[in-house]
């Protein structure tokens, strides 16, 4: 990771032997400890966020989600018609 800019701190208390397997792993990617901790920490709060953002259904809840959205002669309810409305309201239609 290139060097940049800082204005932000992060501190960490640690065992010492975790200390010296983090320094480890650096120096095996010729990395400074400080910033094998900034890119490691950054990817997995990525890799965190991309996890929590998606929704695993089962084969049977895909399948009764499937069959809802697929079915044409489904009417809205009142709370999913007002949801429409607002997001039409403040996003616009493609139409």
């Amino acid at each position: 990771m290139p060097a940049a800019p800082t204005d932000a701190r992060l501190s960490v208390r640690l065992d010492q032997s975790i200390k010296d397997e983090i320094a480890d792993a650096a120096a095996l990617l010729g990395q400074s400890v400080s910033d094998f901790t900034v890119t490691t920490l950054l990817r997995r709060s990525k890799e965190v966020k991309a996890e929590e953002s998606v929704t695993r259904l089962t084969n049977r809840d895909r399948d009764l989600f499937r069959s809802i959205v697929d079915d044409e002669a489904a009417e809205p309810n009142a709370k999913l018609a007002a949801a429409a409305r607002a997001f039409e309201r403040r996003y616009g239609t493609d139409e």
